[in-house]
């Protein structure tokens, strides 16, 4: 087996036969298979996926006994995976024509590429329009290259898709996945992925996905929530702290960790929330002030530290708007 796709699903009724048929029709030179979980859906999740395995040999539509939440139920996928490269797709986001032959066909050329992924069109469920595209349109995209590392995980933060990613198999691939994050588990994910089979981080700029953006999605979630976006700073913050465990320098670590506090302060100010802008951009400082004191992400954040206490200024500075 070549490829397997793992879809973890819950409660997507609505999104969930779309996703499969996207990967499920895909044209391939070699055998691949998807996994799909249903996490103890309340709707008619299952229901579809039964439907869909009993036309599609390649689909193995799986249940879990009950909820147990998607870190358990991304290493369960892990465990029936059979593939020799392993890919992860959202079960409400959507593959595109080619997806799986081309990163397939990157890895077998780039045996030093530990993990691949590709360009996503970030669309409004809603309407079926562009939003962004995920990585070219992130805002620290000046400072990413086609092949990077864990390092710029870490200083860079969330610019790889979730439902982008194919990696290779290796022994402790389960071991990858951090029960200890509540909210984001990709980016731990990727993290720990690169420090257990260390090499390349390595992009494909065609679209070869598409994100949706929906109430109950990642994005719609957090923007309900301020609660929410501070947990997910949280496991952003402990996916730097795991890189130590494997090396990774404590100056990195802390310069990671002031980078996402900076990136969290930017999000509240865009929110009109000025006291967690406040206070999260002076964690940001704090966060380096022993081992790197004096330093910023860039003249961004230093601009926004200098003036954290005119907020209105910082907004207008940096998005153009007053906060």
């Amino acid at each position: 087996m070549k490829v397997s796709v793992l879809v973890p699903v819950y409660n997507l009724e609505r999104f969930v036969e779309p996703c499969l048929l996207s990967l499920l029709e895909q044209q391939t030179d070699f055998e691949f298979e998807v996994v799909a979980i249903d996490d103890g859906s309340r709707d008619g999740s299952w229901t579809i996926m039964q439907r869909l395995a009993a036309r599609w040999p390649r689909l193995r539509a799986l249940q879990n006994p009950q909820n147990m939440g998607l870190a358990k139920t991304q290493k369960r996928l892990l465990t029936e995976a059979r593939g020799e490269y392993l890919a992860y797709v959202d079960g409400d986001d959507l593959a595109l024509p080619g997806k799986l032959q081309q990163q397939a066909d990157y890895l077998d050329s780039h045996p030093g590429c530990t993990l691949c992924y590709h360009e996503a069109d970030m669309f409004d469920d809603a309407t079926g329009q562009t939003i962004k595209l995920f990585t070219r349109d992130y805002y620290n995209a000046r400072y990413l290259k086609p092949v990077m590392d864990r390092e710029a995980l870490i200083r860079y933060g969330v610019f790889v898709n979730a439902s982008s990613i194919m990696f290779r198999r290796y022994e402790e691939m389960a071991n990858a996945i951090d029960e200890g994050c509540k909210i984001i588990l990709d980016y731990p994910w990727h993290i720990l992925n690169l420090s257990l089979n260390p090499g390349t981080l390595d992009f494909i700029p065609e679209v070869l996905g598409r994100y949706r953006m929906h109430v109950q999605s990642f994005g719609g979630q957090t923007r309900q929530s301020p609660d929410r976006r501070e947990q997910s700073l949280h496991d952003l913050l402990r996916a730097c702290d795991n890189a130590a465990q494997f090396g990774a320098a404590p100056v990195l670590v802390a310069k990671g960790r002031s980078h996402h506090l900076y990136s969290a302060a930017l999000y509240f100010l865009r929110q009109g929330d000025n006291a967690r802008f406040e206070h999260f951009i002076a964690q940001s400082i704090d966060e380096v002030s022993l081992l790197a004191p004096g330093w910023f992400f860039d003249e961004r954040h230093q601009l926004a530290a200098t003036h954290h206490k005119t907020p209105q200024y910082v907004a207008k500075a940096l998005f153009g708007v007053s906060a």
